[in-house]
């Protein structure tokens, strides 16, 4: 499937219909035990080479397949699906620390990536260091003797920085330190992080892959076989593992998610707009408007935006934003995104950020655009501040 576009790739990859009976979408296979017909195939499967059935927990050919699907969209060498974004997050950075090793890590990264770093990595002697995502080719500077990992998330979770990704991967890359990217704002269509020099690229799957808020999953996909091969091994210690059914809704999802992300950014950035033209809105933040500090590198090294962004309210009482968002009839309020639903999520960057402030004394919502008519969208947005307003 070499050099076809993404569109293509998402329907077409990991798909090999005339070896299940003609069937267009791979079986789910519900397997723990793996029989073998002879002792050289049962040594052979043993290896574990990249695709092989050997055990339910590691692997059956309805993964694999997604597996294939998501390597050939992001143009790595494989990938490996784990139980959830989290849990490849977690994964990809254990296969290249140890004790006396250091982290660098984007200040605008997912909270619960900060957790592990401060909590679970500090617990086996990992320290980590916070950087301003902003930072670019500054990261050299922050290279130490004991720095095994960059990690670079573009744009940043809640507040949207886009990070000059050519830029760090060069300077980390010149000191022999990997970098590993969470890239799954992009989806994995939008951006293609092995070009811009990334080593470990890392999806919460959960999100734009399954597209449908009902199924879990993560994928970590890497530049070359000794990566490969290191993740792989750092799942098997673990004993991380990926149920069928959820691969099987996984794939599906691929399969649209084309269309779906088309979608998503026609969708959001039409809120985005509608959102800057309000009184009560002091800021908006989205890479793909045009007055955005990201905005050029989101030009550079992307091809499309996704449907989740944010924007801050001017200062309100928590009487009036709870009118607002307590009676939304169309967006729903709760964590994850990546679905055909429209979300909004109050939150607060301030309490996490330590390498850059955070200074901005309104409320910042999280939206995510879902696939609901744009007009439908944007009236019952009016109405929640018409709520907001008649409280303040």
């Amino acid at each position: 499937m070499t050099g076809k576009k993404p569109a293509t790739l998402a329907v077409h990859a990991g798909r090999d219909p005339f070896n299940n009976h003609g069937i267009v979408n791979p079986p789910v296979y519900h397997a723990s035990t793996v029989l073998f017909p002879s002792l050289k195939e049962l040594k052979n499967a043993s290896a574990l080479p990249r695709g092989s059935v050997y055990y339910g927990r590691y692997g059956t050919p309805t993964r694999h397949a997604l597996e294939e699907a998501i390597a050939a969209l992001e143009g790595g060498y494989g990938t490996l699906c784990v139980s959830s974004g989290y849990a490849a997050i977690t994964n990809a950075i254990l296969a290249f620390v140890k004790p006396g090793d250091h982290v660098l890590m984007s200040d605008s990264a997912y909270a619960p990536t900060r957790n592990f770093c401060n909590v679970f990595l500090k617990r086996i002697g990992v320290t980590t260091s916070y950087y301003d995502p902003g930072i670019g080719a500054g990261i050299s500077d922050l290279i130490t003797g004991a720095t095994r990992v960059v990690f670079t998330e573009s744009p940043g979770s809640l507040t949207f920085e886009i990070q000059d990704l050519p830029a760090i991967t060069g300077a980390a890359h010149a000191k022999g330190v990997k970098v590993l990217h969470d890239n799954t704002w992009a989806g994995p269509i939008l951006c293609r992080p092995f070009d811009l020099g990334v080593d470990i690229s890392i999806q919460a799957g959960t999100k734009y892959i399954v597209g449908h808020a009902d199924a879990m999953m993560g994928a970590i996909t890497t530049a070359d076989e000794d990566d490969f091969v290191a993740v792989k091994q750092q799942i098997m210690l673990l004993g991380d593992s990926f149920a069928p059914d959820d691969a099987y809704l996984a794939l599906r999802g691929l399969r649209t998610l084309k269309l779906r992300l088309d979608q998503h950014h026609k969708t959001g950035l039409a809120l985005a707009e509608f959102l800057q033209s309000r009184p009560e809105v002091s800021r908006v933040l989205h890479p793909a408007l045009p007055d955005d500090p990201g905005h050029a590198i989101w030009r550079r090294d992307f091809i499309g935006a996704s449907g989740l962004f944010s924007f801050i309210l001017k200062p309100v009482a928590e009487t009036a934003l709870a009118a607002m968002l307590d009676h939304m009839a169309l967006y729903g309020m709760g964590y994850s995104w990546g679905g055909f639903e429209s979300l909004l999520l109050p939150a607060d960057p301030g309490t996490i950020r330590t390498a850059t402030g955070w200074h901005e004394t309104g409320q910042l919502i999280r939206v995510h655009a879902g696939l609901e008519d744009i007009g439908d969208l944007i009236d019952d947005l009016q109405a929640g501040f018409g709520r907001l307003n008649g409280a303040a």
